[in-house]
């Protein structure tokens, strides 16, 4: 599945060098889209492949990868287009992606349970249904949902916040793109830190203490107007909701038994791109109504996760590691 996801966007990356109409750049991004998912199967694999002890440390790093990489991204692509031209610019980035494919083709082993599952047959496929009835998978998708909400709620509305602040028109763009950068690497830190956190506590513990820090965070740079202060507080905002996404999907990851983080992970990737998706909406237009309301609504689903953590959510042991086809 990864391996097909990325010789397509070797081939759609390469075809974009090509293209001479807008639309065509439309039409190639939608195919595109259509053939992603490599993100969530990622995060699977890390889980699928790593001892159970490691388990939070692996789905920490793979998530760390993918928050920097969208960070250092924007930089080098510019770097890039400034040295190489726009057009060969695509050939670069589909050379990315063959790197990716390569290391995968050679260097990654499906492990054992996995091909154990498909050999059984397909009464002991783990279907959505039976991944839904996994202890806590259902409060833990919501909880994932709600805290991509609140990470993605600033898009929209942080250069027009920073202009109501008083920030001069000329500045609003580097203010803005150092801010989004503090978050992106603090959020990093956190998916990279949550590993040794949850060795001394259970995950349910870091969803809620990494939701609180983003609650407080969140709500004191709306009160923030020192540029010092506001980079004080994105930088823990960051660290909390980073932390608390790697424990939920470490959670999610420690109740479903070997064979069925493929279907698992897929349905939390797929909650994490309808956080995205209902926050860049949602908090556009609320901010065109009142900015401050944006910051108000992520303390409120921030508090609303936390709450909900606190009193259902409940510890879990391991899943077994054998006996897949019973479990599912």
């Amino acid at each position: 599945m990864v391996e097909r996801s990325l010789i397509s966007f070797v081939v759609l990356m390469s075809a974009m060098a090509y293209a001479t109409r807008a639309w065509h750049i439309f039409v190639l991004r939608a195919v595109q889209g259509l053939f992603a998912g490599y993100g969530g199967l990622t995060l699977a694999m890390a889980a699928e492949s790593a001892p159970k002890d490691r388990l939070a440390s692996s789905i920490g790093m793979v998530q760390t990868a993918q928050r920097l990489g969208p960070a250092l991204g924007p930089v080098i692509g510019a770097v890039l287009a400034d040295a190489v031209g726009l057009r060969r610019s695509f050939f670069v980035t589909a050379g990315f992606y063959g790197i990716a494919l390569i290391l995968v083709v050679v260097m990654y082993g499906e492990p054992r349970a996995e091909r154990a599952i498909r050999a059984t047959g397909s009464e002991n496929e783990p279907t959505v249904r039976k991944v839904l009835a996994f202890p806590n998978f259902v409060l833990l998708i919501t909880a994932i949902v709600g805290i991509q909400f609140v990470d993605r709620s600033l898009g929209p509305i942080l250069p027009l916040y920073l202009s109501e602040l008083g920030f001069a028109d000329s500045r609003v763009a580097l203010v803005a793109g150092v801010l989004f950068s503090i978050l992106a690497c603090a959020a990093a830190l956190g998916h990279h830190s949550c590993g040794r956190l949850l060795r001394r506590y259970p995950p349910r513990f870091v969803i809620i203490g990494g939701g609180s820090v983003g609650g407080i965070s969140i709500g004191l740079f709306a009160l923030a107007t020192p540029t010092w202060l506001l980079a004080l507080t994105m930088g823990l905002f960051g660290i909390g909701v980073g932390a608390a996404m790697t424990a939920s999907y470490t959670a999610a990851g420690m109740v479903v038994p070997e064979g069925a983080h493929g279907t698992a992970f897929g349905l939390l990737t797929g909650a994490l791109l309808t956080g995205q998706a209902i926050s860049q909406v949602a908090c556009g237009l609320l901010g065109g109504v009142s900015i401050r309301l944006v910051f108000v609504l992520d303390v409120l689903v921030l508090l609303v996760l936390v709450t909900s953590v606190r009193r259902v959510m409940v510890d879990q042991p391991l899943a077994a590691e054998s006996g897949v086809a019973e479990q599912l």
